[in-house]
């Protein structure tokens, strides 16, 4: 059982069920930008900082060289995953230099700095809103099963790479975060199987070794967890130039309330415990 007791209280969220690209202008006409945003609060000095230590690549510097972009972008998300907690925060709107300065995030903030580094460093970058069954988050929480909101307003980046080959790249010249780190198909048969949620793995953490597939067209080998995770998508919101429109569009996933309530204990409880 999940609970629509802690969730916004607005209008049905509108999309293409069962994953997929949503139609219309918000799906196809979102450019992206490198702006910054309330969340992605890319000049202030934490977040200016953290370029700096992780040596990520300059708006000067070549942008017709995809490798080099997504290299300075896989460099960004290592250094993420060692150096800031995860943990089960629900403000997703929190900025990103305040992230920084607490030293944790949950996956959605930390895909937000990831987002902000990209920025700042001349990458643009758009978000995909997907709606995602509540029940995937069960293996994190057993006994709190029935305060788990039935759904959950995801924001999965997307990465403007200039000269990215079309070729295992259907999206181009868009790269989805997860293919940061290779194609699906190459990322599937990794060792390991899919992700599972549950663990100290957490989905930030398993893009760098597996794939993490919302459309359904890869599968990973029987003998590990599947890395098609479709069937938990309820529905697929389009595109967005940034998660700050996803989020006034659809709403974050807890009311305000649950947020003020929820947050001082899950936003220090590390994912996995």
């Amino acid at each position: 059982m999940t609970s629509s007791l802690l969730m916004p209280r607005r209008g049905v969220r509108a999309g293409t069920a069962g994953g997929g690209t949503a139609g219309g202008a918000t799906a196809t006409g979102s450019t992206g930008s490198v702006a910054p945003t309330a969340i992605l609060d890319w000049r202030h000095p934490n977040v200016a900082s953290l370029v700096g230590r992780i040596g990520a690549s300059g708006p000067s510097d070549d942008a017709s060289d995809p490798a080099h972009r997504i290299a300075a972008l896989r460099r960004a998300h290592r250094h993420l995953a060692a150096v800031v907690r995860p943990v089960y925060s629900v403000q997703d709107e929190r900025p990103v230099s305040q992230v920084l300065r607490r030293g944790r995030g949950s996956c959605s903030q930390r895909l937000a700095v990831l987002e902000s580094v990209a920025r700042a460093s001349g990458v643009a970058t758009r978000v995909r809103g997907l709606l995602v069954d509540g029940r995937f988050w069960y293996p994190r929480f057993p006994r709190m099963r029935r305060f788990v909101p039935h759904q959950v307003v995801l924001a999965w980046p997307e990465f403007r790479i200039e000269g990215l080959p079309a070729a295992g790249h259907p999206s181009a010249p868009w790269l989805t975060v997860s293919e940061l780190f290779g194609d699906l198909q190459e990322l599937s048969r990794g060792e390991g199987g899919g992700f599972t949620n549950s663990g100290a793995e957490t989905l930030f953490e398993a893009l760098s070794r597996t794939a993490v597939d919302w459309d359904g067209a890869t599968a990973c080998p029987a003998a590990g967890a599947s890395c098609d995770l479709s069937a938990h998508v309820l529905a697929d919101l389009g595109h967005f130039d940034s998660r700050d429109e996803l989020f006034t569009r659809h709403g974050q996933t807890l009311c305000a309330t649950a947020r003020l309530l929820a947050d001082p204990v899950l936003g220090r409880r590390s994912a996995g415990v």
